[in-house]
């Protein structure tokens, strides 16, 4: 048998899952209900334009704090032994073996106005927060389900750096902040975008969390498809043109990073 049967199931596979439903989503977005050619599906979208500005704004948030949280423990992590490495790197991964829809119940659980967390402000004397059902609850369970996928990547550019470079840094003068600011972070680039793409992608185009830790009183883009497919307001074809919208830029976002991180790899190169 060729080696070029066995790409079979791969290209029907992905014209299965892949290609027919980007085909369908470009269908519907560009027709009416009665098979006309239209762009008013696009035209329709200007009263949601809060909603896009709130979701690109709550993922952008997320993936800050992100980068903020994951790049000192993936820094940190690297400097460790191989054990306490493949212990941190197991606890890191442990929630995401649990299943999504319960991580995201047990932070209801956490933030609700008789939740856990409030227990303990009431007990230590201090005023209850009304964090459930707001764009902060959003983002908290947005940075703790993807976390990791910030952490993770840097960790694993970070912990390929040749050791003989630190010792050249500082052999040259350097001492730690410089190193740190002059060589690891340059270095660490690559895993640092590949960290951003794989937080704001999600984050931008998540519905679970924003309906379980909003409350539906935060709508994002993906509860805002979500209606136009399931919900009473149903309409597909406006539907279709806003998750084209979406992925237009969500694509054009990756473009950018994309051509930065290769600016970046230069400048190290240089």
């Amino acid at each position: 048998m060729k080696p070029k049967y066995f790409t079979i199931p791969y290209v029907v596979w992905m014209s299965v899952f892949v290609v027919a439903p980007i085909v369908l989503v470009l269908f519907y977005a560009f027709t009416t209900s009665s098979g006309d050619v239209t762009l008013g599906n696009f035209a329709a979208m200007g009263r949601f334009l809060p909603v896009f500005t709130r979701s690109f704004w709550l993922a952008f948030v997320s993936t800050a704090v992100c980068i903020i949280m994951g790049y000192p423990v993936a820094y940190i992590l690297s400097k460790e032994g191989q054990r306490v490495q493949r212990l941190i790197i197991m606890l890191i991964m442990l929630p995401m073996w649990m299943n999504f829809l319960l991580r995201t119940y047990a932070w209801m659980s956490i933030l609700e106005n008789t939740g856990l967390l409030n227990r303990l402000l009431t007990a230590v004397g201090l005023p209850r927060l009304g964090v459930i059902n707001t764009p902060a609850a959003v983002v908290i369970g947005m940075v703790y389900n993807f976390l990791p996928f910030m952490i993770l990547p840097i960790y694993s550019v970070i912990v390929k750096i040749d050791r003989s470079l630190y010792e050249a840094a500082q052999d040259l003068g350097g001492d730690s902040l410089t190193v740190f600011r002059r060589l690891v972070i340059p270095m660490s680039l690559p895993g640092v975008l590949s960290g951003v793409m794989m937080v704001f992608v999600p984050a931008v185009s998540t519905f679970v969390i924003s309906q379980l830790l909003g409350g539906g009183k935060v709508m994002l883009l993906g509860d805002l498809i979500e209606m136009q497919f399931l919900g009473a307001a149903y309409n597909p074809h406006l539907g279709s043109a806003i998750a084209l919208v979406m992925m237009f830029i969500v694509i054009l976002f990756m473009y950018v990073m994309n051509r930065f991180g290769e600016g970046g790899e230069k400048a190290v190169g240089m």
